[in-house]
């Protein structure tokens, strides 16, 4: 009786403070200049909504923008490379200047890694954790004090399935987007009755140019496509999920193909995880 109760809790729980849309949200997405991000953008347009992109290529956000049919009263570029957000605090000002508020930041900017941990220098390893963790601690951190004000807002943090597991080649990565989840699962519990809402997102392989932008040991680009990422599910697919994920006010979504089993046979099978695991090709 009791499972029971709380299997209700948990259905009824799970779907409350739902948006029926994204128009005239203000949303802020970084990475927005390709693969996830770039889709993102799309699909928000899609929506009606307010967007800033951020990204490092000002030329490529200027494309984004043009492609989505963006325009000035509804969209605001703003540059700035994840491996320094210093200044977290003036773009957040930036934005609540032109738009007056912050309804939804997308922490979707990241780098992977393609090196073994004994080939990886600690200036790639610093650079990779102020890429994937600290720049979207910072960026939350400066959008909070408005959300707090208004007493609403949503972080979505993009995680990866490398975030609930290590795997070759990944070791700063992984141990990234580990942090990743310890931080905003904290966040969450002391944010959540002040009307802010956290959804962690854990993608599996998508087809983007993660690979091609890997860090090497030296922190110089991969430059290969990943064989396992050619026939994965498109950006575009993956967009429409994170958004659905945001309506619908998930908590964390996964998102591909047949690897997320991986995540639910740790749990339940770690022995058999370990076999499998090992099996994997780290390309």
């Amino acid at each position: 009786m009791l499972s029971l109760r709380l299997l209700r809790f948990a259905r009824n729980d799970e779907h409350k403070n739902t948006m029926d849309d994204l128009k005239n949200k203000v949303i802020w997405i970084t990475g927005a200049s390709s693969g996830i991000g770039e889709a993102l953008v799309h699909e928000c347009a899609k929506q009606q909504a307010i967007i800033i992109l951020s990204a490092r290529r000002e030329s490529e956000l200027q494309r984004v923008v043009k492609q989505a049919n963006l325009n000035d009263k509804n969209s605001f570029i703003l540059p700035f490379d994840l491996t320094d957000t210093s200044k977290a605090n003036d773009y957040a000002q930036q934005i609540i200047s032109k738009f007056g508020k912050i309804d939804i930041l997308i922490n979707n900017g990241g780098q992977s890694q393609r090196s073994e941990s004994i080939e990886t220098s600690t200036a790639t390893e610093r650079t990779l954790f102020e890429i994937n963790y600290f720049s979207a601690v910072n960026l939350s951190k400066a959008v909070l004090p408005y959300m707090l004000k208004s007493g609403a807002g949503k972080i979505v943090v993009i995680s990866s399935i490398a975030g609930k597991f290590g795997f070759y080649l990944r070791s700063t990565y992984s141990a990234a987007k580990h942090a990743l989840h310890g931080y905003f699962e904290s966040l969450r519990l002391e944010t959540e009755k002040k009307g802010l809402t956290v959804l962690m997102v854990c993608p599996g392989k998508i087809k983007t140019n993660v690979s091609l932008n890997a860090a090497n040991g030296d922190g110089k680009s991969h430059n290969q496509m990943d064989a396992s990422h050619e026939n994965a599910m498109s950006a575009e697919a993956c967009a429409q999920q994170i958004i659905s994920g945001i309506l619908t006010n998930k908590e964390e979504v996964f998102i591909g193909g047949k690897e997320l089993l991986a995540v639910k046979i740790k749990r339940f099978f770690p022995n058999l995880f370990g076999k499998i695991i090992r099996k994997q090709s780290p390309y």
